[in-house]
C-alpha cells in the first residue's frame, strides 16, 4: 500500500502573467523549482489563497532568476496576475520509505524570492496510521 504524501510547497507565490491562450501549464523560476526538488513537467496542485480554488497541472522552466510564475491556459482562468498561489507537489511512499520523510517548504516574498525554508517536522510512522 502506497500512502500519498507532500513532496514539496511554494507557499504565498505570486503570479506573474497570466495567458489563456498559451498551451497550458504553469510557468516556474527554475531556482525556484531548485529550492524545492521540483521537476520540469512534474504535477502539481496549485492552490488560490484568496479564492481557495484549486487545480491540477504540469511544471514548464522559465527563466532563471526572474521570480516567473505563470498561469498558462486553462490555469489562467485559475487567478489574475498579483494574486498569491500555493504551488504543491507529492509522492507515493511505500509504508517503509515514510518514517524521516520531510517535505521541502519555502515561503516566497512579492518578488517571488524566498524569504523562508520552512521546517516541517519528518514523518514519525512506526508501522500503523
Amino acid at each position: 500500500m502506497r500512502i500519498k504524501v507532500l513532496k514539496c510547497k511554494l507557499h504565498l507565490a505570486t503570479v506573474t502573467r497570466n495567458d489563456l491562450h498559451y498551451h497550458g501549464s504553469l510557468t516556474i523560476d527554475p531556482d525556484l523549482l531548485n529550492a524545492v526538488g521540483l521537476l520540469p513537467y512534474e504535477a502539481i496542485l496549485v492552490s488560490n489563497i484568496a479564492t481557495g480554488l484549486r487545480a491540477e497541472t504540469y511544471v514548464l522552466p522559465g527563466i532563471p532568476g526572474q521570480g516567473q510564475i505563470e498561469l498558462n491556459g486553462a490555469m489562467a482562468r485559475l487567478g489574475a496576475v498579483g494574486d498569491q498561489i500555493i504551488i504543491m507537489a507529492f509522492v507515493d511512499l511505500e509504508p517503509g520509505e515514510l518514517d524521516g520523510h520531510q517535505p521541502k517548504v519555502v515561503t516566497l516574498d512579492a518578488g517571488n524570492r524566498i524569504r523562508e525554508h520552512v521546517d516541517y517536522p519528518p514523518i514519525q510512522y512506526k508501522g500503523h496510521a
